[in-house]
């Protein structure tokens, strides 16, 4: 190909490139990270769900696990007589990294190069979800659609609607992630393509252009950069063989934006229905405090029994005797102050707490059906939201303390006891994705009518 030819289309690709690079930052990663956050919580409610019937054990060292980078957890095969201790570690340690990608990842397109989306593609393929199968060939996959089809036994419906909607989600953001990556792969490569010949290739000869003398120049000229040799083969063909124009045609046809079309009239968003899904979705967290409601009394029990001594069992005596009271139980619990990062302690009445807890329960379960979420359809957006954020912050504020009290329970029981500490973990994790959940309805809901609000100041017809 003449130099003029090389230049030209190595300027036009450039152009492309600029714009698609746009295209990628402004759409397809924010849209991306919205489909990773929706996977990451599917796939938290089935480890929840997988951990509660314990077909798999809770990691110890979970919560210990320090991330600095997208890692694949182990694909290799394990013995049966450890399979549930490596499947175990397996699924902590990705529970772990989808975190970490939701929460604490870069999406920027300078940020994720070749080998960041390699890592990212491992992670969403780590479990085949689209074919999950006891049949497949992949160790990881068989084992998870075996447990998943365990998790399916003896649940009420309800259980069998959050594995079905869970396996739905994944799914289909499987396919939405692995659709954008791959407009990612296609855009990095063709840049990748483009800095070499800027670099190393301009002015080579068809005679020199072979992969060792790229390969030689390529260190000096390019000094970090990856040398992958099937990108290099591929500018070979597209700059000194007869096929190199239709190929570079092909190329800049398949990076090209397609022309944007007029859009349809966009139908009435309804804002009411968002808020709605956001109260039964904080509504939700009833059945899980009524089950750490259970565990709780257990391990009150525990600490109590140790204090079981011969005045304690008089008095206690006494007070049946004359239906008095029972004694308070305080706790001093310590947790980390979010605002200032500082620990705080505060003291509580367990049964009092436990009181509270119970009827802040019966008010959640009330909010997903009946005459109270018929009051609440009925309600102006204004109250629905007020409602919405009052619940989710009594949420958090049982969240946080059931969270101090778990801790409470596993650093006071004795050394002989400490087994029997029944652990709220999954549960305390459960609630948490909720209150996630319910607080981006919340944010959606305040984003689409200042969106509205918005256009109404200029002058636009929001169904327009």
């Amino acid at each position: 190909m003449a130099e003029q030819d090389l230049a030209n289309y190595n300027d036009t690709l450039l152009q492309t490139l600029l714009a698609r690079k746009d295209w990628l930052e402004k759409s397809e990663l924010v849209r991306m990270k919205d489909e990773l956050r929706v996977y990451q919580s599917a796939f938290a409610s089935l480890y929840h769900i997988y951990l509660k019937k314990k077909l798999i054990n809770e990691d110890p060292y979970k919560q210990e696990t320090k991330i600095s980078e997208l890692e694949v957890p182990e694909t290799g095969t394990f013995i049966e007589a450890k399979r549930v201790e490596q499947l175990s570690i397996r699924l902590a340690n990705y529970d772990n990294q989808l975190d970490f990608l939701v929460n604490f990842y870069q999406f920027g397109v300078d940020f994720l190069n070749l080998e960041r989306i390699k890592r990212i593609l491992g992670l969403v393929r780590y479990v085949d979800w689209i074919n999950l199968s006891p049949d497949s060939q992949s160790h990881n996959t068989k084992a998870v659609a075996e447990i998943t089809l365990q998790s399916k036994a003896g649940v009420d419906q309800i259980a069998l609607s959050v594995i079905g909607e869970s396996l739905t989600r994944l799914t289909k953001a499987t396919t939405s992630v692995i659709a954008i990556l791959k407009d990612l792969t296609a855009y990095y490569k063709e840049s990748y393509k483009l800095n070499v010949r800027n670099a190393v290739t301009r002015g080579m000869s068809a005679a020199d252009a072979n992969t060792a003398n790229i390969k030689k120049k390529f260190a000096a000229a390019l000094p970090g950069t990856p040398f992958y040799q099937e990108f290099i083969e591929e500018i070979i063909r597209e700059d000194y063989s007869k096929d190199g124009p239709a190929m570079k045609e092909a190329i800049l046809k398949s990076l090209k934006l397609e022309d944007e079309k007029p859009k349809a009239a966009k139908p009435a968003v309804n804002f009411k229905a968002t808020l709605m899904e956001g109260i039964q979705v904080i509504g939700g967290t009833n059945v899980t405090f009524s089950e750490i409601g259970a565990k709780i009394d257990e391990n009150e029990a525990i600490l109590e029994n140790q204090k079981n001594g011969f005045w304690d069992k008089v008095r206690k005596l006494i007070k049946q005797m004359t239906n008095s009271e029972p004694d308070e139980v305080i706790y001093e619990l310590q947790y980390m102050d979010p605002t200032k990062g500082v620990p705080v302690k505060e003291k509580i009445n367990v049964h009092q707490f436990r009181g509270d807890m119970d009827k802040k329960a019966k008010i959640l379960g009330n909010l997903t059906s009946g005459p109270a979420t018929t009051k609440l359809s009925a309600m102006a957006e204004e109250q629905i939201i007020t409602y919405l954020e009052r619940n989710i912050r009594d949420v958090q504020f049982l969240h946080r303390t059931l969270s101090a009290l778990d801790d409470y329970f596993k650093s006071k029981a004795p050394p002989a006891e400490r087994e029997k500490i029944r652990g709220i973990k999954p549960e305390l994790a459960t609630i948490k994705n909720c209150i996630v959940r319910a607080n981006q309805l919340r944010h959606e809901y305040s984003a689409q009518k200042e969106e509205e609000e918005q256009m109404k100041r200029l002058g636009i017809s929001p169904g327009a």
